[in-house]
């Protein structure tokens, strides 16, 4: 007697990745279960939320359709924005940069979905994110680089623990993006042809800085503008509108072109300065998590980013105590902003990560 395969919990979004995943999966024999989360959207804006729109609803539920495997919709809204919004409105209230993308997956998709699984009836969790999954000798998951670079999504796996990846499936992970969209018209989904979501799914218009007006006014206190010595060179419309690095939009005149240095939320106070002080040795980085579950024992050479957009730079891994690291650059770099994460790899090994805390 041929043992049964395991039945299968794929998060679907009405986007082409995860209805492909569903789609592969109903094709191999596993029996899925598709899920879509219902997630917060501002009052008023609900067709215009990135991956929950009755539209994408309705394109998830005709997906199903089409293969032939059962469709449901959990209510996440309310934990969504306790625990995804506000932390993305409290972080901007305390002079971060902060990736919600990041908790996202630790709290909703690998928090909230993940212990439905079971309730399902079902042994894993498939979503069409851009990640390899292998495991080593002692059976324990390694998180690889997608074979897409491109769409490589490895970065906001960082806060993953093995007993998530244990049961966890990313079978979009040795393709390429335009293999996936072939697939998906082989299979005559909807939404083949639909682009890519490239920025927050609750931010409707796009613009941050707007929704923050809108959901946190109080966070607009204007405040100093102060060079590197103390000196006062203007005024900010309020810490949240400027992340490190920034240039454009200082309005100030100088002979020389002023950056964003840094935040002082304490004082409410930017620090403004020249393009070569921009450039950070070292950061001290928290509440890091390690993929493998241990924490090394002594300092590791990394390819590091310090964002998802960034490219990796070599450096220095340096355990400290409390799940905290040093990270010393082989090279200066700029733009390490504290409340964006630090994530380390061997190779197209992710190591692990965790939330930049400071500039040392």
């Amino acid at each position: 007697m041929s043992k049964e395969k395991p039945t299968i919990l794929v998060a679907v979004s009405g986007g082409v990745d995860s209805s492909v995943v569903a789609a592969m999966l109903a094709e191999q024999g596993y029996p899925v279960i598709g899920v879509m989360m219902h997630l917060w959207s501002e009052s008023g804006k609900e067709c215009e939320n990135k991956c929950c729109t009755p539209q994408s609803m309705e394109e998830a539920r005709k997906s199903a359709q089409t293969i032939g495997y059962p469709f449901h919709v959990i209510d996440a809204a309310e934990t969504f924005r306790k625990q995804i919004v506000q932390y993305f409105l409290d972080g901007y209230g305390q002079g971060k940069t902060p990736n919600p993308c990041v908790i996202c997956n630790r709290d909703i998709k690998w928090g909230l979905l993940f212990d439905k699984v079971s309730d399902f009836g079902a042994d894993y969790l498939a979503t069409g994110h851009y990640v390899r999954l292998a495991k080593d000798e002692n059976e324990r998951i390694r998180v690889l680089k997608a074979k897409d670079s491109q769409k490589d999504q490895s970065y906001v796996m960082s806060m993953l623990q093995q007993s998530q990846l244990q049961k966890t499936l990313f079978p979009l992970g040795e393709y390429l993006k335009p293999e996936v969209r072939d697939i998906a018209r082989r299979y005559g989904l909807p939404m083949a042809e639909k682009k890519d979501s490239q920025d927050l799914c609750f931010v409707s218009d796009d613009n941050y800085r707007d929704f923050l007006l809108r959901n946190a006014p109080e966070i607009a206190v204007p405040g100093s503008i102060l060079d590197r010595f103390g000196n006062k060179l203007g005024d900010h419309q309020g810490l949240a509108f400027y992340t490190i690095g920034q240039r454009k939009g200082i309005r100030l005149s100088a002979s020389e072109p002023l950056y964003v240095l840094e935040k002082n939320a304490k004082d409410n106070v930017l620090v403004v300065g020249l393009a070569e002080d921009l450039n950070q040795n070292a950061i001290l980085v928290k509440d890091v998590n390690w993929i493998s579950g241990e924490t090394p024992h002594d300092e590791i050479k990394s390819d590091v980013k310090i964002r998802y957009k960034a490219d990796y730079v070599r450096a220095t891994v340096i355990p400290i105590e409390n799940q905290k690291v040093r990270i010393e650059f082989d090279q200066p770099v700029r733009d390490a902003t504290p409340g964006q994460f630090a994530v380390f790899y061997n190779d197209d090994e992710l190591l692990g990560g965790g939330e930049i805390e400071m500039s040392i």
